[in-house]
């Protein structure tokens, strides 16, 4: 019930700060906003120049909310929250779409892994090394396959170089945190001679049990390391490079019966980009991946009960075309192979393999007020599972369209259309047995027909001054919507739960879960304001969002994202810097049947830092980190663990970076 007030407020103060400033001297040009360009669009955008409303992640911001997992580091973005199945299992919520409907790239491809089977899976991309990390919000399944309808998190490194540095240059991180004794390190560096170029980079972060304000999480503790070198060989605008990387984790799983995961993946990238290839072309972009993923779920015992395999590879190529009347485009092509097992007492999936083939066009034209862009792609996937089961195949069509008006100084509005179409994914189809992670027995439905969605994107941005702000409105309707559905066969009002092997039993320990579709709509707000006076030291930031999603029958959709609003100041005075941010998370009241409410809660954190610009190793930067300093008891409603694992309790964090 106070979802829409407290978003309402956030705006209201942010409308009434923007007025209340004082506007810059006449004597002080106005500072340049850099739009950081976004390497998951073909057309080399910036985040303020696309029609879909993206966030790049970088720099200190990046450094300030590094966490074990992907979800928990861009979790508090604009329309992005975190699974949060542990501090190392944790994927990207967006705009309450999440699992299969969320990808997660790495340079561009896939990251390759399970983590969309399960929310106790984590995703096989850890962020301590990332250059920048990419958010678009809203269906990306133009660009990025079927499986994007709800949006896309790029991380984007610097394992294959794309520039010969002059110098060798790079940087190192070590910190450590006092609630679960975590220790982390991690490096980055790259050098180069001639028209060669090599990067190396490595981490390690160690954790024990977490604690909370309600006591110590048992099982939450993790031991993950990795690292990768990569090479390229570099002419003028063009590159082309390999490398390989490989990441190895020993987590567990908070819960109950106190499983483990033991993973280990090694994965092998190519990119490379050739200027004016051929006549027509002004660039030829290459990526591809390939990795040979692994994981063991253990028992407390210490007998294994499921090994999870992931052979895959992902690959494409895009051709950006001469401009034509100021206007610019590119085709794609790309194909993705899949050949997925899960093996033991507790699979629940068959063996499968998974193929796409895809081609895709975009386009833009430019005119002094207005922008358009438009593109289609057409895609055939298919399904094949090692068992008495129906193959699949799904030809799938994506459209998008939309404009961008600079209708005054200071001022645009962006519009967004997309009707996109998305394969039911392996484990939706072929589901069958107890997952123990989520106390469910899961059941797939091999007949599911493919999901069409019609979404549309409404942004305001403003920029006066040092001011800028945006406000979003966007809504969307999936028909044939899949999602998991508790049953009552037996008409007591009461959902049925059975055994281990599916028996019926009021009291057994799975709560049956069977796929089914459904038409299902979502809408929702997000807003943002920035103020950093010229010459002041101190910067302002106001923002919060919204997002509600349910049925036709008129059920609320399960574990849909509450309202959150926050406010930060970020401060910078010589060599010391800092911030504080507060964030207020609304009570979840509006819940799926079955469903428990979640209470609302309220994060403090904080930031001082002090910085050596010249030392014999280059720059220095010391920081201490403070964390849910008001040590609240935070319950993520979109987590599967909300009632039996709240976030981690007030903890400091103490840290030293280098740049060299």
């Amino acid at each position: 019930m106070y979802r829409i007030p407290i978003l309402a407020s956030a705006l209201a103060l942010a409308g009434v700060c923007a007025q209340a400033q004082t506007p810059p001297s006449e004597s002080k040009s106005p500072r340049k906003v850099e739009s950081v360009v976004v390497t998951a669009s073909p057309l080399g955008a910036g985040e303020t120049e696309m029609t879909q409303p993206a966030t790049v992640l970088s720099d200190e911001d990046l450094r300030r909310r590094q966490a074990a997992s992907i979800g928990d580091t861009v979790g508090r973005e604009l329309g992005v929250q975190s699974s949060s199945f542990g501090p190392a299992a944790g994927r990207p919520i967006i705009r309450g779409l999440d699992g299969a409907r969320v990808r997660v790239l790495q340079g561009g491809v896939d990251s390759m892994d399970v983590s969309s089977l399960s929310p106790d899976h984590m995703v096989a991309t850890d962020s301590l090394n990332a250059r920048q990390i990419e958010i678009l919000r809203g269906p990306a399944s133009l660009l990025y396959g079927s499986g994007a309808i709800g949006g896309v998190v790029n991380v984007v490194n610097g394992l294959i170089p794309s520039e010969v540095p002059p110098s060798p240059m790079g940087s190192f991180d070590l910190r450590g945190t006092d609630a679960n004794d975590a220790r982390t390190a991690g490096f980055d560096a790259t050098l180069g001679s001639g028209a060669f170029a090599m990067n190396a980079n490595g981490f390690s972060r160690r954790a024990r049990d977490y604690d909370t304000p309600v006591g110590r999480v048992a099982n939450s503790d993790l031991d993950s390391r990795g690292g990768g070198v990569g090479a390229s060989w570099i002419s003028g605008a063009s590159y082309a490079g390999l490398g390989i990387s490989s990441l190895k984790n020993d987590y567990g799983i908070p819960s109950p019966d106190a499983p483990r995961v033991l993973l280990e993946q090694t994965r092998w990238d190519a990119a490379a980009e050739i200027a004016n290839p051929f006549a027509g072309i002004t660039r030829l972009k290459f990526r591809a991946g390939h990795n040979d993923y692994e994981h063991r779920e253990i028992e407390s015992t210490g007998e294994v009960a499921t090994t999870f395999t992931n052979k895959a590879w992902d690959s494409r190529l895009e051709l950006a075309h001469v401009p034509w009347t100021d206007g610019k485009g590119a085709l794609g092509f790309q194909v993705q192979d899949r050949d997925f097992a899960a093996l033991g007492e507790e699979a629940i999936v068959p063996p499968t393999k998974a193929r796409a083939y895809a081609l895709f066009l975009v386009e833009q034209k430019q005119w002094t007020e207005w922008t358009l862009d438009g593109g289609l792609r057409l895609e055939r996937e298919t399904r094949k599972p090692d068992a008495e089961l129906p193959s699949r195949s799904f030809s799938l069509a994506t459209f998008s369209g939309g404009a961008i008006w600079k209708f005054s100084p200071g001022l645009e509005l962006a519009l967004n259309v997309t009707s996109a179409q998305r394969a039911p994914s392996i484990e939706e189809l072929y589901s069958n047995g107890p997952h123990h992670a989520t106390e469910s027995f899961e059941i797939g439905n091999p007949n599911l027909v493919k999901e069409r969605s019609a979404a549309i994107d409404l942004t305001l941005r403003g920029r006066q001054g040092q001011a800028r702000w945006k406000v979003s409105a966007f809504a969307s309707r999936v028909r044939d919507h899949v999602h998991a559905l508790s049953v009552d066969t037996n008409s007591d009002g009461i959902a049925d739960r059975v055994d281990e092997d599916g028996t019926f039993n009021p009291d057994g320990e799975f709560l049956v879960q069977s796929t089914t579709q459904a038409e299902a709509r979502f809408h929702g707000l997000e807003a943002e304001w920035r103020y950093r006076p010229e010459g002041d030291g101190l910067g302002y930031r106001i923002f919060g969002d919204y997002v509600h999603g349910k049925l036709a029958s008129g059920d609320n959709l399960p574990r849909m994202s509450p309202a959150r609003a926050g406010v930060e100041v970020d401060a910078r005075f010589g060599a010391w810097s800092g911030y504080v941010s507060l964030m207020r998370v609304a009570s979840q009241s509006h819940t799926a049947p079955l469903e428990t409410p979640t209470p609302g809660s309220t994060r403090v954190d904080a930031e001082v830092s002090y910085a050596i610009e010249k030392t014999p190793i280059g720059s220095l930067t010391l920081f201490l980190q403070g964390a849910n300093l008001l040590d609240e008891e935070i319950r993520v409603h979109t987590s599967y663990l909300k009632d039996f694992a709240p976030l981690m309790g007030r903890s400091f964090t103490l840290g030293l970076r280098g740049e060299f």
